[in-house]
């Protein structure tokens, strides 16, 4: 599906920072951090139509990825200069797991509604270790759409739609839930953007 929303590196940035101030030590799990950017983009997209970061997810065996905000987090060499040069002010991996923040997060970059949904996903899940979370991802349709690639080992990656994240599992509690006029009104919002940005193709 094509989507009309363009990848911020600088809230991808200011937002991996804010989780990582929020932990002890000012260290974060990079795969927890990533996953709470899933939440917070899942709940802004579904109540606001649009997600925050904007980037391209891929399903993989621990659940849904941010691709750029991956590379964000690991400092990897996909990244532009600009994108490295910035992202290094903020945030430095420590090793292959821990992401630590090393200085105060310009929450400038943010919307109230963006910081709202940061924050949704902090008081939500915020207590939760990488792997619960990656548990708690595989319940969602993005995801679970391709539960049984990964099962047979199928797939090691797959693209995912925005489409899919207005979905909603099929059984249990749900953070996510919203009420259905107001979650309809979002898709109908975004499949218009996506339509009218596809024509510029």
């Amino acid at each position: 599906m094509i989507s009309s929303t363009e990848f911020d590196y600088k809230k991808a940035t200011q937002a991996l920072n804010f989780l990582a101030r929020q932990e002890r030590a000012k260290k974060i799990n990079k795969m927890k951090a990533i996953k709470l950017i899933w939440a917070a983009d899942r709940y802004h997209l579904r109540k606001y139509a649009r997600p925050i970061t904007g980037d391209r997810y891929m399903a993989m065996q621990y659940g849904p990825v941010a691709s750029s905000v991956k590379d964000i987090a690991e400092q990897s060499d996909f990244l532009s200069s600009e994108e490295k040069t910035y992202s290094s002010r903020y945030i430095k991996p420590t090793d292959n797991y821990t992401l630590l923040s090393l200085r105060e997060p310009d929450l400038n970059v943010f919307s109230q509604t963006d910081l709202e949904a940061l924050g949704f996903a902090q008081k939500n899940f915020g207590h939760m270790g990488q792997f619960d979370l990656s548990e708690l991802t595989h319940r969602y349709p993005e995801w679970a759409k391709f539960a049984s690639r990964f099962k047979n080992n199928a797939a090691t990656r797959e693209p995912m739609s925005f489409k899919d994240f207005f979905g909603d599992p099929r059984a249990g509690s749900d953070p996510f839930k919203i009420d259905p006029k107001l979650l309809n009104g979002s898709r109908e919002i975004f499949d218009e953007q996506a339509e009218l940005a596809s024509l510029w193709l």
